[in-house]
């Protein structure tokens, strides 16, 4: 199980760059993550919706709209 998490939906304008953010996060840390699209689970479209994407670590929200690179790689204790 991936410790990332990108939470999507279908026609989501800022999901790419989140996307390529992550991938800069695992080229820092070796960290690989999964993508969940939320439009195939109505609670978790309720509950995230509004603010796609998001981002999970260790199945907490770490930020959403936009992927916080720095702060992330810190938090998952740097490049390995």
């Amino acid at each position: 199980m991936s410790r990332l998490t990108l939470l999507t939906t279908r026609d989501c304008h800022l999901c790419g760059a989140a996307r390529a953010d992550l991938d800069r996060v695992t080229a820092a840390t070796g960290q690989a993550w999964a993508e969940v699209d939320v439009a195939d689970d109505p609670e978790m479209a309720r509950e995230y919706g509004d603010r796609l994407p998001v981002v999970l670590l260790d199945g907490a929200e770490h930020g959403y709209w936009d992927v916080d690179v720095p702060r992330l790689v810190r938090d998952l204790g740097g490049a390995s």
